[in-house]
């Protein structure tokens, strides 16, 4: 795409946090749910839960969490393929949530994809999230087709290194086959900005519950909401045209 297009060839969505508030009453919880459901005396509260959403990736939380409580244990044989099962199961217990209407998008977030999609703009998913999470939250909020309309899904464990890595970022480029310059990232957190801004990706942040107080470094722009006032998809082309190239 040149310089003097009209905005971004491919919208970039991070998902937990910017397309939904899933992490305090939804992954929180099937967290939760999932120790107990394991026999364990762990309990993730609201604050705990916060300070761990600073390492990406719900299994990367188990591992660092589990040494806390037991330094030890983390390195015992087997480990991972307990963090494993245990994510599996958590992973369960998030999708029941989800389809039990707990979860909703964001506001802002339905009208802006249904107006990137009418205006042929190519849509895209750069997250840590797992691809069953996403599945779920998408096709509950916007209908059985709705996960058909990201044409690159970059979720779970398809690159190693999580966000703040540029990794995810490079790995949904290289797939769209678009230079980082013609594309416009959607993320709520620090973490997520310094994704999209290693990768080069313009990027605009959308702060959540969890990220309010956070100062995103290099966002084109910092909001707390999509739809006070409603933001349009012009306003997201004059956003990205701003962007240094």
């Amino acid at each position: 795409m040149s310089r003097g297009a009209a905005g971004p060839a491919a919208l970039i969505w991070d998902v937990d946090g910017t397309l939904a508030e899933t992490e305090r009453d939804g992954h929180r919880v099937a967290f939760n749910r999932a120790f107990a459901e394991a026999g364990l005396a762990w309990h993730w509260d609201a604050d705990t839960y916060g300070w761990l959403l600073g390492v990406a990736g719900g299994k990367e939380r188990i591992g660092v969490w589990w040494q806390r409580v037991d330094a030890d244990a983390g390195v015992q044989p087997g480990a991972r393929a307990f963090v494993e099962r245990l994510h599996a199961l958590k992973t369960r217990h998030y999708v029941a949530l989800v389809e039990s209407g707990a979860l909703h998008l964001r506001p802002g977030i339905e009208r802006l994809l249904r107006a990137a999609r009418a205006a042929g703009r190519r849509l895209a998913i750069a997250t840590t999230t797992q691809p069953a999470n996403l599945q779920a939250l998408l096709a509950h909020a916007l209908g059985a087709d709705a996960p058909g309309w990201f044409e690159v899904v970059g979720a779970g464990d398809v690159v190693p290194r999580k966000k703040p890595a540029p990794d995810i970022y490079r790995w949904v480029l290289e797939r769209l086959a678009l230079p980082a310059c013609a594309t416009l990232a959607i993320e709520d957190s620090a973490i997520g900005v310094a994704a999209a801004r290693a990768a080069g990706v313009p990027v605009l942040a959308v702060r959540s519950a969890y990220t309010r107080d956070e100062q995103p470094e290099g966002a084109l722009a910092v909001l707390d909401s999509l739809d006070a006032p409603p933001l349009t998809l012009a306003d997201l082309d004059a956003l990205w045209a701003r962007a240094p190239r």
